[in-house]
């Protein structure tokens, strides 16, 4: 069986993108699509993003099950030319139009040198930084964008009005070393919110506000309101920042593409009606269509940063993306991803109602 310590779970990488796997076929996913959800999602939670792996699996399969995602649908070009694109999602899974539209951009940059794929009519892709970083092998700098539920409060305001919406940037270096910034525009993600709440953890104070507009800690009052704090803070910390960087993804995503945006976007919940309509933007842009030696270049700032004296000779500098790849290293060493119990018991009520074999709880050797 699984390790179990103090409410937490060891599943094998395997073992967790099988059971997605199955559970989005059977609710009449097809195998590539599900596939592909089942490498995103699991590969968030191998980079240590639990709120937007497996976390976000039921919502997904209930929005399947109340037609309000067409987990067979296609995406279709509306309208392009040689360095831009428009798409239409069709109400499909996000993962399966960000893999288009991203292939997309890429193909487009290596011929002309720079792309812009614009999408509408999609639904949750998980981390942007998946499809920034699918430009890397191809020579490309990759920027992924994506617009979100309205729960994150604009600066002077209590009331959320526009997304968390997350900036991810990759750009290639030497061997598999890489820039790769995946970040959300509010202080953490709604999910690291529902992740507090499964573990019946406390915020950090400056994560999320209460009704009355004040910075909340108790993160069962936090979830049910779901209003994000800006990244940067309060306006005294220029919390002013991250609600601009967000307004621009949603000029990108929503305005662009001619999706949902602000407050039109539904907080996700069982009682929706409508497809979520979320919209997305992919750009690739070809280094070699600009100054020579882009990988070496790179590598001599990436070095130059991790070489600085640390504050904490324990905690050494990192660079956009080590996180992630020490997270990785961390679950290939531990043999698992580590689960909390609560996520655990969910996928389980899952397999129930869905009639597929359980989560299985075992590490791989």
């Amino acid at each position: 069986m699984g390790e179990r310590e103090k409410g937490v779970t060891s599943i094998s990488v395997e073992n967790a993108k099988l059971f997605v796997f199955e559970a989005l076929k059977s609710v009449g996913t097809p195998d590539e699509a599900a596939f592909l959800c089942a490498d995103v999602l699991i590969e968030a939670d191998r980079r240590g993003h639990f709120s937007h792996g497996m976390n976000i699996l039921h919502k997904i399969l209930m929005d399947i099950m109340r037609n309000l995602i067409d987990c067979k649908a296609q995406p279709e070009i509306l309208s392009e030319s040689p360095s831009t694109a428009w798409i239409d999602g069709k109400n499909g899974l996000g993962p399966v139009v960000a893999d288009f539209c991203m292939q997309l951009a890429i193909k487009k940059a290596k011929e002309v040198g720079f792309a812009v794929v614009s999408a509408k009519g999609s639904s949750n892709p998980s981390i942007m930084g998946y499809w920034s970083e699918y430009a890397l092998k191809h020579d490309c700098i990759g920027m992924t964008f994506t617009n979100a539920a309205p729960m994150m409060v604009p600066t002077r305001a209590k009331e959320g009005a526009v997304g968390p919406n997350p900036i991810a940037f990759a750009a290639p270096s030497h061997g598999n070393d890489s820039f790769s910034l995946d970040m959300a525009t509010s202080t953490v993600s709604g999910g690291k919110i529902e992740i507090c709440r499964r573990k019946r953890e406390p915020l950090v104070k400056g994560w999320a506000f209460n009704e009355k507009g004040i910075l909340e800690t108790d993160s069962e009052i936090a979830v049910k309101k779901m209003l994000l704090v800006p990244l940067g803070g309060l306006e005294n910390t220029a919390g002013y920042k991250g609600y601009g960087l967000s307004c621009m993804v949603e000029i990108f995503c929503g305005i662009l593409s001619g999706s949902k945006f602000g407050p039109q976007l539904d907080i996700w919940s069982e009682d929706r009606t409508e497809p979520a309509d979320v919209g997305h933007c992919f750009m690739a842009i070809n280094i070699e269509n600009f100054a020579p030696y882009f990988r070496d270049r790179l590598h001599d700032l990436l070095l130059t940063h991790r070489k600085c004296e640390p504050v904490d000779l324990s905690k050494p500098v990192l660079i956009p993306g080590d996180p992630a790849r020490m997270y990785r290293k961390k679950v290939a060493k531990q043999q698992g991803i580590r689960y909390s119990q609560q996520q655990i018991n969910t996928c389980q009520i899952f397999a129930n109602i869905l009639g597929i074999k359980p989560l299985q709880c075992q590490t791989s050797n």
